[in-house]
């Protein structure tokens, strides 16, 4: 713990001392664009356009080893055919060895206020799924609601619309998209489940990889950013999973989805805050339970509290947020049935750290979480975490 502390000292001594000219990232919430908007926003002089984001993480459990990780990097590429028609892709590699199509939609433009959208895309659900690259949130680590409960990075394949009225401040999204695909056959006269109670919903993800479908699923989100500073954003997600052909009609191969949430984003001069609420209402978990033998919860719900203050000078061009989160999120909120409520997927994190904006694209991250869960006797180990972001 002593060597991890020293550690934490050596790198915000540098961040002080550390001398460059700007910061790549605008802190008004309203017209904040993640890397996709930004290739199809065109202020590019070329029809061909590229970028990239990266995470370089060092991730220290308290009284474990080390584990340093590449953990991802993702390439982007936007053509514009013609003024109303874009393709835009995100390819990424995770861990090195890895490698996933992260999207790929072509955007048409019908009108001022709408696009019609087809492909890969993401969930538009709370805020990380959707802003994600590295330089755009405080923390090494993504917030773990946004790991288990949403679960970032979640897209489908689907086709709907989005735009913007700006009369009214309003943002606008709805997608149809293939759903979670939750059970298939296990090769033994079985039934396997993708869907289990330590993290919901994430193992069925389909990735665009090889998708099945048989129940399309809907997703909305509006973001109002009437508000000097201020932006404001409501999701919805329904449906139902998705089951492979030969055991889709067996009682418990699927389950309903309905789920909401709510976030904001605020920023004042050297002051920014974020909060979300995520609630996920789960539908015939008994039997899904009964016919996988998993531990499926019937409720999944999250929210987190973040502040970050500049120590800098509000005009100088580098920013260093000192930040702190609080987040409570439960796959457990509520189970069916004889399934009992599980007290280790009650967790609770408070993340403190530093995030330094060093120049355009450039971040160096430092942060310590202090982990728990409502179980008695658990020992959850807290963790000390640092990072390099890029993002251009």
């Amino acid at each position: 713990m002593n060597k991890s502390i020293y550690i934490f000292a050596l790198l915000f001594s540098s961040i002080l001392v550390a001398q460059t000219k700007t910061d790549s990232i605008t802190f008004v919430p309203q017209s904040q664009l993640n890397a996709a908007q930004r290739l199809l926003s065109g202020n590019y002089a070329s029809a061909v356009t590229v970028g990239a984001y990266a995470e370089m993480l060092y991730n220290q459990p308290e009284g474990d080893n080390g584990e340093l990780d590449v953990q991802r990097m993702v390439l982007l590429f936007g053509y514009q055919f013609n003024e109303k028609t874009q393709f835009v892709t995100e390819v990424e590699l995770e861990h090195v060895n890895e490698v996933f199509v992260e999207q790929a939609f072509v955007n048409y433009n019908v009108a001022n206020n709408v696009n019609l959208r087809g492909g890969l895309m993401l969930v538009p659900m709370g805020i990380v799924n959707e802003f994600h690259e590295p330089t755009t949130f405080n923390g090494t680590e993504r917030p773990a609601m946004d790991n288990v409960i949403i679960p970032t990075t979640w897209r489908e394949i689907g086709v709907g619309v989005s735009g913007r009225f700006n009369d009214l401040s309003l943002g606008y999204q709805a997608y149809v998209f293939n759903g979670f695909k939750s059970t298939e056959a296990d090769g033994e006269g079985g039934v396997s489940g993708f869907l289990k109670g330590s993290n919901g919903l994430r193992g069925g993800r389909q990735k665009a990889i090889q998708s099945t479908v048989d129940n399309p699923t809907f997703s909305t989100k509006l973001d109002y950013y009437g508000i000097p500073g201020l932006r404001l954003g409501f999701s919805t997600y329904f449906g139902k999973t998705q089951a492979a052909d030969d055991i889709e009609e067996m009682e418990g191969a699927n389950i309903g989805i309905a789920m909401l949430g709510l976030d904001a984003r605020y920023a004042y001069q050297r002051f920014t805050a974020r909060g979300q609420f995520v609630r996920a209402s789960l539908s015939d978990t008994e039997q899904y339970n009964a016919l996988t033998g998993r531990d499926l919860g019937s409720v999944l719900q999250g929210w987190y509290l973040e502040g970050a203050f500049n120590l800098l000078p509000i005009q100088d061009k580098q920013k260093l947020f000192a930040f702190a989160r609080y987040e409570m999120y439960d796959t457990h909120a509520d189970t069916d049935g004889s399934l009992a409520q599980n007290e280790a997927y009650d967790r609770t994190d408070i993340t403190t750290g530093l995030t330094y904006h060093i120049a355009p694209g450039v971040v160096v991250k430092g942060d310590y979480q202090f982990r728990s869960n409502a179980l008695d006797g658990d020992d959850v180990k807290d963790r000390l975490n640092f990072g390099i972001g890029v993002w251009f």
